[in-house]
Parts: C-alpha cells; structure tokens; sequence
C-alpha cells in the first residue's frame, strides 16, 4: 500500500471489472476504496471492482488538482462504509453492475446493503457487492431540478433489518422487481428466502430460484 499511496495527488488511470476504465487524479485511498477526481466529479470506487491502476503515461491537460474538498474531508481515514455513511443526504449518482446509473439518495446503510431512495423507484436496497462506484452532484443540486417539496429526502419505511436476506424475508409476499427488471423472469412475488436462494412465483406462475449472491437491486412497486 505505501508505494500506491505514492501516487497521492497525480493523474491514474483505473480499471474496473467489465474493462471500464477512468482517468483522474488520485485523492485518497485506503484497502477497500479508491478516490479519484476526474476534472468534474469525485468517484468513489470500492476496491473490490478495481482490476488495476497506474500512473497515467499520457496525462490529459483538462484534469487539474480540485479546488474543492471531496464528502470524506474531515474524515482521518477513509473507508468504503465511512463514505456510504457520509454520503447519507447527499444527491447521488450510483453505478450498479451491468444497470443504468441510479439517481438519488442514501438513506440507510445496513451490513451487506444499503437502502437507497430514488424518485424513480422509491425505496431500494442495493447490494454492497454490487456497487462498482457511487459520485456525489453539487451540493445544492436536486433528482431532475425537482423542487425538495416533490420528494422525500429520508421517506420512512420502518426499520430495516442488518442483512440483504433477512429484509427480503421480511417482505415475502409482496411483489418484487431484482436488477432492474430488464430480465421478465426476475420480477414476481417473493415466496420465501432460505439457504442463499430466492425463491420467486413470475407473472407466467413459473417457479424461479434466484442466487442471493446475484442479486444487485431490490424495489418494490
């Protein structure tokens, strides 16, 4: 880690899993998260999707050193849950594993998931393995310019329970959409939820067995 953190302050390029890679310049880094400013925004990635970085070879003129303090500022050491918990009240931009980018705000961050409140989708739980990168908008930013009369910031669903799996059997019975719905076979109604398989009756009446370790998002319409 010494010798990576030499790279404090200068331009990187990174790769994530699915060969995404970024440019910018490195503002902090511990062993489970990795900052970098890319000219604009802060991206905060957990180490766990980062393949590799390096000290960039062609450095792009446009990325300067940021003025402004990144959300962790006054945080000593930075790690991935002390972000998500300092992120909480900030408008966000979420990056999920194979979805379209996620707009809205943390408002819960459990064990294995956090709780995730979208104007779009209301209320969803995202699986911390999932989430491949999260960046804060400007502070006085709001989803869509909505007036913050439109929406509610910290909606209240009652208390959430510490593990993805225990806050979806918590929910059996009720419709459910899993990773974002592109796939039909994927939204049902949640049966039961038992030795890491998710068992779902889909709108066919079929019987369908998801892995708990696959599942990225949660929302329920």
């Amino acid at each position: 880690m010494s010798d990576a953190v030499a790279l404090l302050g200068k331009q990187i390029d990174v790769q994530l899993s699915g060969k995404t890679t970024f440019k910018g310049i490195l503002t902090d880094l511990s062993t489970d998260i990795l900052v970098l400013f890319n000219g604009q925004r802060f991206l905060y990635f957990p180490m766990l999707h980062v393949q590799s970085f390096n000290l960039s070879s062609e450095i792009d003129d446009d990325i300067r050193y940021p003025i402004e303090s990144p959300m962790m500022e006054e945080v000593a050491s930075i790690s991935y849950r002390k972000t998500l918990m300092n992120a909480k009240g900030f408008f966000l931009e979420l990056q999920v594993a194979g979805q379209a980018p996620l707009h809205g705000y943390i408002t819960n961050v459990l064990n294995d998931y956090i709780a995730f409140y979208s104007p779009v989708y209301k209320t969803m739980y995202i699986s911390l393995h999932h989430l491949k990168w999260l960046t804060p908008y400007n502070q006085n930013a709001t989803p869509y310019t909505l007036n913050s009369e439109s929406f509610p910031a910290n909606p209240s669903r009652g208390p959430m329970l510490r593990s993805l799996e225990e806050q979806l059997k918590k929910n059996a019975g009720k419709l459910v959409v899993f990773n974002g719905g592109e796939d039909p076979m994927k939204i049902g109604v949640l049966k039961e939820v038992e030795n890491n398989l998710v068992e779902l009756t889909t709108a066919g009446g079929d019987q369908m067995f998801l892995k708990l370790a696959h599942i990225k998002t949660v929302y329920m319409p």
